[in-house]
């Protein structure tokens, strides 16, 4: 069965392109203009990828609003932002509410493809098994690669698909230093040294959650970062 990638989108023509364009690659394509509209149809059924402007018609912030409420629905759903806005406050805003990518509509069909397509195989890689193992322990972490799960001293921490491929990463070689090139190219994503660094924040918040003790992850400066929770 074809992968469903929901786009929302106001501009319908630019909906219309970006739908057409994937329908090519053999995805299942739905469209919404607005929140409320993409908000109904994701309480019936969540897509396998979600597409998503910043400004939705004149809900200015309405992408992050519903980035924030399909994040709270499933920690681990490809969500992607496809805006005009390229100001740093808002690509960290929309990290930080947990996207997976954050790409700006002057980039071409093809690279966004790659982009989308790259996403989806880091899911597949995720949930197949990584030299015969399913689980990942070091100490107190816990990885299910079936499930994309992560527990840290038995608490659940919820993370989106680029933060358990970053903590994956990390975590299958505790004390090696591994640079931000690496774990780009660990996880098939292309992404500046700014967005790896926003990555890294947010995972240590998260497993501060649970944890405010915890520091497995350490920053090699000027080089990366390592796991020391072995």
């Amino acid at each position: 069965m074809p992968h469903h990638i929901a786009i929302v989108e106001d501009e319908a023509a630019i909906a219309a392109n970006y739908r057409d364009t994937l329908q090519r690659q053999g995805f299942r394509v739905s469209l919404f203009s607005d929140r409320g509209a993409a908000t109904r149809a994701f309480e019936r059924a969540l897509p396998d990828l979600a597409i998503i402007d910043i400004g939705l018609g004149e809900d200015i912030e309405g992408g992050f609003d519903l980035c924030r409420d399909l994040r709270s629905r499933c920690p681990e759903l490809p969500i992607v932002f496809l805006t005009a806005r390229d100001s740093e406050l808002d690509i960290i805003s929309g990290l930080r509410l947990g996207a997976d990518d954050y790409l700006t509509k002057d980039i071409s069909q093809a690279h966004m493809l790659a982009r989308i397509v790259a996403l989806f195989r880091r899911v597949r890689a995720l949930r197949s098994p990584v030299e015969a193992e399913d689980v990942i322990e070091r100490g107190a972490l816990r990885l299910n690669l079936e499930r994309m799960t992560a527990q840290w001293r038995e608490h659940r921490v919820d993370l989106t698909v680029t933060e358990f491929w970053i903590v994956h990463t990390l975590a299958r070689h505790p004390g090696h230093v591994k640079n931000r090139q690496q774990l780009m190219d660990s996880a098939n994503v292309v992404l500046d040294d700014n967005t790896i660094t926003s990555h890294i924040k947010r995972i240590r918040r998260k497993f501060q959650s649970v944890d405010p003790a915890f520091a497995a992850i350490e920053t090699a400066y000027g080089v990366g970062y390592r796991w020391s929770g072995a």
